[in-house]
């Protein structure tokens, strides 16, 4: 008897990677970084796969996966009911999962390697791009390689932020505990301005945060310092990975959380103000506009292409 999932037109499921197969075969996947935030590629233009929340942890683990602060699933936005009502104005979906398998609603580095994907793989142009992603469509600009081959830098138009409140919001690790600021940038984040970047601690587990409630799905935690006019650097735990070296996200709602302490709200102003923000891998430069738009630059890279060993994707259901 064939085990089950296993025979000729059945779906496999253990570990939750499903697609329709007769025989097991290696799962194509790339690696790319956005200022060494870093990303496990799966290619799946036709929706033919389910990658649940185990097999995304197994791809993603550093030392028995291919590693990774989280996955990008390549999907047409008409093959996915979660982007379907976007495939009007974006062909592609940017279907985003955190290393522990849980989703995120929106990656600004990530959907920087998503563009590069793209362009690499000759599915889209140098130029704008619309990227589909839970948190709306996303705006892409791919700016043209260099003479000595150097890739261009890409610019997102990551949406406008939001201030929700409530007011009162703080952060807290090893005893210390600072004001935050609520900015939401399509996924949460709290904002800290700090003395010194070690006072954040490891970052592995999450920093506290209060009121209780403020954040029921988790929260993004930035603790910032500042380098110089308009030049900041931050450190950041990623809920649902940890801390990672850079978040495209949490560096758009450091600088907006800056420009509201130094008093540059763009919407008051009447002028667009631009932060650098170093992360750990390296620097973003990040443009809040007169009408509220967030543009973030950045580098993005594919390093590397292959193909996972047909027994180990069999492990996480067939392919």
């Amino acid at each position: 008897m064939e085990p089950e999932g296993r025979g000729p037109g059945r779906l496999g499921t253990i570990g939750r990677v499903t697609a329709t197969s007769a025989q097991p075969v290696g799962l194509p996947f790339l690696k790319g970084h956005g200022t060494q935030n870093d990303f496990v590629i799966v290619p799946d233009p036709d929706g033919r796969l389910t990658i649940g929340p185990e097999a995304v942890a197994a791809l993603c683990d550093r030392r028995a996966g291919i590693g990774g602060d989280g996955l990008l699933r390549v999907v047409r936005s008409a093959a996915d009911p979660a982007a379907a009502d976007q495939a009007d104005r974006a062909e592609w979906f940017m279907d985003y999962r955190n290393a522990d398998g849980s989703i995120g609603e929106m990656c600004g580095n990530g959907v920087r390697v998503f563009a590069r994907y793209l362009i690499e793989a000759g599915l889209a142009e140098p130029g704008e791009l619309p990227v589909a992603t839970r948190a709306g469509l996303r705006t892409v600009r791919v700016a043209a390689d260099a003479a000595d081959g150097t890739p261009g830098e890409i610019t997102v138009d990551m949406g406008r932020a939001a201030l929700p409140g409530p007011d009162g919001i703080a952060v807290a690790v090893g005893g210390r505990s600072w004001p935050a600021l609520n900015v939401n940038m399509g996924n949460p984040h709290a904002v800290a301005f700090v003395e010194s970047l070690d006072h954040a601690g490891e970052l592995r587990t999450a920093p506290a945060t209060s009121p209780e409630g403020a954040y029921p799905e988790g929260v993004n935690v930035e603790f910032v310092v500042d380098r110089g006019p308009r030049h900041v650097a931050m450190r950041v735990h990623e809920r649902g990975s940890g801390e990672t070296l850079s978040c495209g996200t949490g560096a758009c709602a450091v600088a907006v959380a800056a420009a509201r302490r130094d008093g540059l709200d763009p919407a008051v102003t009447g002028e667009a103000v631009t932060y650098a923000v170093d992360v750990l891998g390296g620097r973003l430069t990040i443009t809040e506009h007169p009408d509220g738009r967030v543009e973030k630059t950045g580098p993005a890279v594919i390093v590397a292409r292959g193909e996972l060993d047909p027994s180990w994707t069999a492990l996480l259901g067939g392919v």
